[in-house]
């Protein structure tokens, strides 16, 4: 037993030092040796250097398009599932800004594509000067937009130069909701007139396509919705923790599917390309934009490179045949704001898996419900996480107390053990059958206090994930100097009281037989501290309480025992 617990310790610490060893080495401005970054975001390259083949379509050579601006836009042009633009020269180009109560949107006039989303509710990490939170972006440092656009001819795209019918652009007291309209010239045959309008209070924005054929024989466009983005981390993520940025596709059939950048740059994307339902999206911490589409409505998902660090992400869905003079509407949703559960259940079935929990859903759905309950009793997030690792402590008494019951008995007999070890520790085979024969006329199972704990572990992993995935906790305040439970404790006051908490359960517990083993149980806690100064504050208020009650819950016991509580000081001579 003892070889298994030391094992395990042992590959626990060998992998601490590997992260320590790999954060040490980006604080020296390093590469990360055994986890590296993401590359930064490359200056663009011209368009029409990349293919523009779509997943499950026909394969559409690429062409360069002289006339249009060298920007970061144009390099959606490669990312184009279909036909380029035409190649005369593109009249004025306009930006449309349009505000409302929980955005600051910029539109580009260039296939009337959303380039920049500025959430006015939600506030940069950190940032002193009242700044707003940027998802959307089109700038030298960053690529993140939406565009739509049709395929299947020489049909406008989101490189087409559209003209913005005039309208207003601010959302005024009484207004619950405002249109912006954009017409592209007759192209191919085809007019294409897409229409966003955005909602007071509402993060999905409904965008309708209307597709008018001018010419004289019948045509059949595809329509696009795409997302392209930099295979950069959120400016200002963490590296002490790991959150999934990347694209995401969800279908009935195959439920919820997210693919690494590195697995589409190595052409590793296996998909559900087909489906009658689900959506395409980009996810990163605490914010996720979606393309959705009503059910029923046939798509293809794709996922692609479109240039240097640039992917794609998206759905190209069929508007069938379309007469001379008829017209055809196609209605689409563009979501684009943060990750909070009750509003992305309502919008479109499976979208809150966007708030990614992995493996442990089933367990962090719960515990965000009654998280979100007991906030809404006390009306402070850090509160609420206390409430809810009391309540935890209490539904998981027994299991503790069994574990700690046992830790007292290990206690009460330690003194035994130590005078055995010291008499037979020139005779190691003997040692261990005495030291069997004192745990069995004891009653004592070594492992009595380990697995009681260990079926809690999977419970407060999930914990864990839901307090660093929930956008509810950022710029949340608790008490005094937390003003931010989603960004570290400025004076690293919380750190330092969980170390000295993880030190004192340490020496309450009995130590163990092994010298070697004893040792590592001093180390651990002094390594998993260093981490934690770089952690959320939520994450470790919630470690902190978890050790203040477990450390209460071990004194009663072992007093209701009979065994007083002794502080086993660690020996490294």
């Amino acid at each position: 037993m003892n070889d298994i617990r030391r094992t395990i310790l042992w590959v626990i610490f060998g992998f601490s030092m590997v992260l320590l060893w790999d954060k040490w080495q980006l604080h020296n401005g390093n590469k990360a040796t055994f986890f590296p970054t993401a590359a930064p975001v490359v200056a663009p390259a011209p368009v029409g250097t990349a293919s523009a083949a779509s997943a499950g379509a026909a394969s559409v050579p690429a062409t360069t398009n002289a006339s249009a601006p060298a920007t970061a836009s144009a390099q959606g042009a490669s990312a184009v599932p279909g036909q380029p633009a035409p190649t005369a020269a593109p009249a004025a180009r306009e930006r449309v800004q349009v505000t409302t109560d929980v955005y600051r949107l910029t539109f580009d006039s260039e296939g009337g594509s959303l380039t920049h989303a500025e959430l006015l509710k939600h506030a940069d990490i950190g940032d002193k000067s009242g700044k707003n939170f940027l998802l959307l972006d089109e700038s030298a440092n960053r690529v993140y937009v939406a565009q739509t656009g049709l395929i299947g001819g020489n049909f406008p795209t989101h490189k087409t130069l559209m003209t913005a019918v005039p309208g207003p652009r601010e959302l005024t007291d009484g207004q619950d909701e405002l249109t912006i309209r954009f017409e592209s010239p007759e192209q191919g045959g085809v007019k294409l007139v897409k229409t966003w309008t955005v909602k007071r209070g509402a993060y999905d924005i409904a965008v309708k396509h209307e597709v008018v054929n001018t010419g004289t024989a019948p045509v059949s466009p595809e329509l696009y919705l795409q997302l392209v983005r930099d295979g950069n981390k959120p400016p200002g993520e963490s590296s002490f923790y790991s959150t999934f940025t990347g694209p995401a596709v969800y279908t009935e059939a195959k439920k919820y599917q997210k693919v690494e950048f590195k697995d589409i740059e190595a052409g590793k994307v296996d998909i559900q390309k087909d489906a009658t339902n689900g959506y395409a999206a980009m996810v990163q911490h605490y914010f996720a934009t979606a393309w959705l589409l009503a059910d029923g409505v046939q798509r293809n998902l794709f996922m692609r490179k479109v240039d240097t660090n640039l992917y794609s992400v998206g759905m190209i869905t069929q508007l069938g045949a379309i007469a001379p003079g008829a017209s055809k509407t196609l209605d689409a949703r563009l979501f684009a704001g943060p990750q909070v559960e009750k509003t992305l259940e309502a919008l479109s079935p499976g979208l809150e898996l966007v708030k990614d929990y992995g493996w442990l859903t089933i367990l962090s759905k719960p515990l965000y419900w009654l998280l979100d309950q007991l906030h809404k009793i006390l009306g402070n997030w850090g509160w609420a996480i206390v409430a809810l690792v009391l309540l935890l402590k209490i539904a998981f008494y027994w299991l503790n107390a069994k574990a700690y019951s046992s830790m007292a008995k290990m206690k009460s007999i330690n003194p035994k053990i130590m005078e055995m070890r010291e008499r037979l520790k020139d005779k190691p085979q003997q040692m261990q059958q005495e030291m069997m024969r004192i745990y069995r006329e004891e009653k004592v199972n070594p492992m009595g206090g380990c697995f009681p704990i260990m079926i809690q572990i999977p419970v407060f992993i999930a914990l864990y994930w839901v307090l660093l995935s929930s956008v509810e906790m950022r710029n949340a305040p608790w008490i005094l100097w937390i003003r931010d439970l989603s960004a570290p404790d400025p004076f690293f006051i919380l750190p330092l009281l969980m170390t000295a908490s993880s030190l004192l359960q340490t020496a309450l517990n009995p130590a163990p037989p092994d010298p070697l083993q004893a040792k590592m149980m001093w180390f651990m806690p002094l390594i998993f501290s260093v981490m934690f100064f770089f952690f959320p504050a939520g994450l470790v208020l919630y470690w902190l309480t978890n050790n203040i009650l477990s450390i209460a819950q071990q004194w009663l016991i072992n007093t209701r025992m009979g065994v007083p509580p002794q502080f086993n000081l660690p020996k490294f001579r």
